[in-house]
């Protein structure tokens, strides 16, 4: 059976302007080859997903491999997200690793209960930022394998 290939796509929803500049400048020095496609809130974020909006054309919203969502947004949190991404048969394959400033145990134990894939606490500085972005590619992206999309 031929599987389509996973799309070298990441998305990241996250409302701080600075942190959307850090993980693209991370990712260009760590060698990322991939797509990085923003989105400020999880509103944005269901209408990439979904292709409703200023992303109805597929040239506007590839298929994500992996999406970094960012917890605290305005107009819809990263929790919401997850939850209706997770309730979707289309899209609940899709890995989801939260990338959030929150180390609230409350917080972890809710995200992977909401169907999480990784939780990881944004590094303080550039080079730790550098090496987490470059372990979320490799693993992502060359060692796991994912069920084919849907």
């Amino acid at each position: 059976m031929n599987e389509a290939p996973r799309p070298n796509v990441i998305l990241l929803a996250d409302d701080d302007s600075d942190d959307r500049l850090l993980v693209k400048d991370a990712m260009a020095d760590c060698g990322w080859t991939g797509d990085l496609r923003c989105v400020e809130n999880g509103e944005e974020l269901l209408d990439y997903l979904s292709r409703r909006g200023k992303f109805q054309s597929p040239d506007d919203a590839p298929r994500p491999g992996l999406i970094l969502l960012d917890l605290n947004m305005p107009r819809k949190d990263g929790r919401e997200a997850l939850r209706e991404i997770r309730s979707n048969a289309a899209l609940r394959r899709i890995p989801v690793v939260v990338l959030t400033t929150s180390k609230a145990d409350t917080d972890i134990g809710v995200l992977y209960d909401l169907g999480a894939n990784s939780f990881i606490s944004k590094p303080v500085d550039f080079e730790s930022l550098v090496n987490v972005v470059r372990t979320l590619g490799q693993y992502w992206f060359n060692m796991v394998q994912l069920p084919a999309f849907k």
